[in-house]
């Protein structure tokens, strides 16, 4: 009998679901396979999350996703996550941090594409940032007041607004 090696070629597909509260627009989406991100698909994403006041599409990290992913992974919640704010150019970042009375950073890592503002239907908020803060992978804001979180891919910190 001859003995034969078997190999598997099993990739950890990593997808997400996303819903955008202002432009209405739905996503689902396999972004990577494996460690490797599939370039279309981040273009696509990019333009899922771009600014939704100006039009213009910016380059998110793809970190961002890989966060989202593992949310979703520990939560086991299949449900899509509500997107509030992805990208965002200086302008509009500019216009809502002197029109909304605070809140919003003079440096904001939405402006870099390394930052997004979400919820989950069916998670409460509270646990959803409590997942976020235990994967310690960037920073993580608390906006009950808003039914949001932040998460970016900065700094390792968490603030409540």
């Amino acid at each position: 009998m001859i003995a034969r090696a078997t190999t598997f070629s099993s990739v950890l597909e990593k997808d997400l679901s996303l819903d955008h509260t202002h432009t209405r627009e739905s996503i689902e989406i396999v972004y990577a396979k494996g460690r490797r991100y599939i370039p279309q698909a981040l273009d696509n994403l990019n333009h899922f999350l771009r600014d939704h006041y100006s039009g213009l599409v910016g380059q998110m990290d793809p970190g961002l996703y890989d966060i989202m992913h593992a949310l979703r992974s520990t939560l086991k919640a299949d449900l899509p996550f509500h997107i509030i704010s992805g990208y965002r150019s200086p302008k509009t970042n500019e216009h809502l941090r002197t029109t909304r009375g605070g809140g919003v950073a003079r440096r904001s890592l939405h402006m870099d594409g390394k930052a997004v503002d979400l919820r989950m239907p069916g998670v409460p908020l509270k646990e959803l940032r409590d997942a976020a803060l235990e994967l310690k992978r960037g920073g993580v804001g608390y906006y009950p007041g808003s039914n949001f979180i932040h998460v970016d891919t900065g700094r390792v910190r968490a603030w409540a607004g």
